[in-house]
């Protein structure tokens, strides 16, 4: 999920779901940043998924406890592309268990909407929003993006998502993109809404390793209070990543101990 741009560098998006700028993937939809110039995908890739392979069959997540189903007052909702297998989707998933509705293309949605067209990064300051108006993802496959009429889903709060990684098992570990349920999620944990974002996740049977990728990130842009620090927080910690790698590649490969040369 790279970083965003703007006043700062905002973070990645989802294509839904992401990009980043760490490791960068082949694919350059929004959300993802890998290499240089990346940023500017992450920066418009919230909001899309990449097809989840969560099949019907699939089962929920493998996490230690069921999360339990809370109190949601809100809308969920997504614009269906139908670009991705319906079999591995995790939008359509979700729509089956009754947990989103499907917003048809042109419709306007009130609420916080997770797409690469966002003018600023999701964060604390969205919660109001949220609550009263709800939230919706585009649902569309990362291939594809070119073909998406961002201009037909309109909403007055588009947004994107900061840097984050997949754990879904097409894009696993890959920054920036991430399916609609981890775009959901990650917005609903930003937000304090956690037990939300686990009973979303708890639907897959991967889900629960999203949030163990991402925990301290997560933390980190919870405690923002506006999408201006969500982007200083995240590309504070790109930064510290980088010199880290640099660090490690600097380290001296030392010849093995006379007690390794015996046994070899």
């Amino acid at each position: 999920m790279p970083k965003p741009k703007g006043k700062g560098r905002a973070g990645g998006h989802t294509k839904h779901e992401g990009k980043s700028s760490s490791k960068r993937s082949n694919k350059r939809p929004a959300g993802v940043v890998h290499e240089e110039g990346d940023s500017d995908i992450v920066h418009r890739l919230a909001g899309l998924e990449v097809e989840s392979d969560d099949s019907e069959n699939s089962g929920q997540s493998s996490g230690d406890e069921v999360a339990k189903e809370p109190e949601i007052n809100y809308a969920v909702a997504m614009w269906d592309l139908e670009q991705c297998d319906p079999r591995k989707c995790s939008g359509r998933k979700l729509a089956r268990h009754g947990m989103m509705k499907t917003l048809k293309l042109g419709q306007r949605f009130p609420g916080l909407v997770l797409t690469p067209a966002g003018d600023r990064c999701v964060s604390m300051e969205d919660r109001d929003v949220l609550m009263d108006k709800g939230i919706a993802v585009v649902d569309c496959s990362w291939a594809r993006l070119e073909e998406v009429p961002l201009s037909r889903m309109r909403t007055p709060y588009p947004r994107l998502l900061p840097y984050l990684v997949a754990a879904n098992p097409i894009n696993y570990g890959r920054p920036c993109q991430l399916s609609c349920v981890e775009a959901l999620a990650a917005t609903f944990y930003i937000l304090g809404e956690r037990d939300t974002a686990n009973y979303y996740l708890s639907k897959f049977s991967w889900g629960h390793s999203f949030i163990k990728l991402n925990e301290d990130l997560l933390n980190i842009y919870a405690a923002c209070k506006d999408g201006a620090e969500v982007i200083q927080a995240q590309n504070n910690y790109l930064e510290n990543e980088q010199i880290e790698r640099q660090k490690r590649k600097e380290l001296p490969d030392f010849p093995p101990s006379e007690s390794e040369s015996e046994d070899s």
